[in-house]
């Protein structure tokens, strides 16, 4: 029977947003972290044996007893920092990772790989293009990391983040986001509420899906021109149905979407 791995990491620090949503700090204990590109991933781990969350619900299929629960997380922080990860987690109530996870106290230990993977990068971005990052959840968070890298403030290449969420309390990072708007004129923030209706005060920001932030025009309106495949390109990360319905409504401004074998301007990343 093959050795379960062991967990080599440390929580260095939690964030509790709210009691779904969680920001994991994570150091390595006794090796370098690996490399990585803004917008990779790395595994997290722990045993079926780790305690799960209050808020939990119960399992819908029992993990095997003598395997790690593994999971695909991107990387929030900056790719320029070697000191530690952060990950920006959402709660699965009846997952098997995600209660396990959130069960988590500084000094708890876990898994990490000691590779980072993944090709949703700026990396193939040509020079010059300005970049939409269209995230649901916490698929904001390899925008984050691309944004502590590669933002550069003032600069000429022009960089917005549309971000939807249920309710204000869900848009994680929103304070950070925001003040890169409030200091850098080349940087935009748009967040969206589905559920504006809970909210205990009025919000007075934009209400629906993300994806209707494109069609509403709000890129244009903070740049002062049409965002278009000769200028922009386009990230996607998020729930299927939001890149689903991103597709059709970028592909028909005559975006393309980018592959190893056919370069377009539209990068995809689903959960």
């Amino acid at each position: 029977m093959a050795t379960m791995p062991e967990l080599n990491a440390v929580v260095d620090q939690k964030i509790e947003l709210t009691p779904r949503l969680v920001i994991l700090r994570v150091v390595a204990d006794g090796w370098e972290l690996p490399r990585f590109e803004a917008g990779q991933y790395v595994v997290l781990g722990l045993p079926p044996s780790a305690p799960r969350c209050r808020l939990c619900k119960p399992e819908l299929k029992a993990p095997p007893a003598d395997k790690l629960i593994r999971r695909a997380y991107s990387i929030a922080s900056s790719s320029l920092l070697d000191e530690y990860m952060d990950f920006y987690i959402s709660l699965v109530s009846n997952g098997a990772l995600t209660p396990r996870l959130f069960a988590l106290s500084e000094g708890d230990r876990l898994w990490m790989s000691a590779r980072a993977v993944g090709m949703f990068t700026l990396a193939d971005v040509a020079p010059g293009k300005n970049v939409v990052l269209v995230a649901t959840g916490t698929g904001l968070a390899p925008y984050m990391s691309m944004l502590s890298t590669h933002l550069d403030c003032g600069g000429t290449q022009k960089m917005a983040v549309l971000h939807g969420a249920s309710h204000s309390w869900d848009l994680g990072y929103r304070a950070e986001l925001e003040t890169l708007q409030h200091l850098c004129s080349n940087f935009t923030y748009v967040p969206t509420l589905d559920r504006p209706d809970d909210e205990p005060v009025p919000w007075p920001g934009h209400t629906g899906w993300v994806q209707h932030l494109w069609e509403t025009g709000v890129v244009a309106d903070a740049w002062g021109f049409p965002p278009t495949p000769d200028t922009t390109e386009v990230f996607l990360c998020g729930v299927p149905g939001m890149v689903e319905q991103m597709l059709p409504m970028l592909t028909d401004e005559g975006f393309r979407e980018h592959g190893h074998s056919h370069p377009g301007e539209i990068h995809i990343e689903k959960f």
